[in-house]
């Protein structure tokens, strides 16, 4: 599972580590506490012309009256991606970058509190996830959304979470984006086991408007 992340890396940073033109409405960064509904900024490839430009996370399937006319789909599991009739046509012909520093998840204490781990790349440069994206649009109003791939979490993320979002090493980015022809879905699998590094971070994050580095700081007496 993939529900909060944050990226401390600057959009020119992005822009030039894809080559890829930038939109000029890009969300702010750094982030340190991206949620669901917030603009997150991604790579997409039209006929090989890469481009850095905002969506909305959570995708909106294109018959929903609404925006909330249905649940709200910030990840689509791997095992099931090509059957979901939400995300079938976008992972076929919409796939795109999602360039962050580093996600949260939650385990539980013995009293059923919430306790967030931030993982980030053990090298601490970009992480780079796997999404599908959906134009939407009923009348006036119109969105571009996007979900996060997800995967069975690997050795070493299993203790945390079941789940995983898929991340792409650089070679696999052009693949994910089509520019290579057909043959991205070997690429929808858990990261090696060394690629994370994974601790414990102060519970305020649980809170959807906390912002600020702190955020991302290790508990003095926490994680791993």
């Amino acid at each position: 599972m993939c529900g909060r992340m944050a990226l401390t890396l600057p959009h020119d940073a992005m822009v030039q580590l894809f080559g890829a033109a930038p939109a000029n409405d890009l969300p702010d960064s750094p982030s340190y506490n991206i949620c669901p509904t917030q603009a997150v900024g991604v790579v997409t490839s039209d006929g090989g012309q890469r481009r850095y430009r905002p969506m909305r996370w959570g995708l909106v399937p294109h018959w929903y009256k609404t925006p909330t006319d249905g649940p709200l789909l910030i990840n689509a599991r791997a095992e099931t991606i090509a059957e979901k009739p939400a995300f079938r046509s976008a992972v076929r012909e919409r796939r795109c970058l999602v360039p962050i520093s580093g996600f949260y998840e939650w385990t539980k204490d013995a009293r059923d509190n919430r306790l967030p781990w931030y993982i980030h790349p053990k090298d601490g440069g970009a992480l780079v996830l796997a999404g599908i994206w959906q134009d939407w649009q009923r009348g006036d109003e119109s969105l571009t959304t996007l979900a996060i791939v997800t995967c069975a979490a690997g050795a070493g993320l299993d203790h945390i979470h079941h789940r995983e979002p898929v991340s792409l090493a650089p070679d696999d980015w052009a693949k994910w984006l089509g520019e290579e022809g057909k043959g991205a879905a070997p690429l929808m699998q858990a990261a090696p086991k060394d690629r994370f590094e994974a601790y414990r971070v102060d519970p305020a994050v649980n809170s959807n408007r906390a912002q600020g580095p702190d955020l991302i700081e290790p508990l003095d007496d926490g994680g791993e």
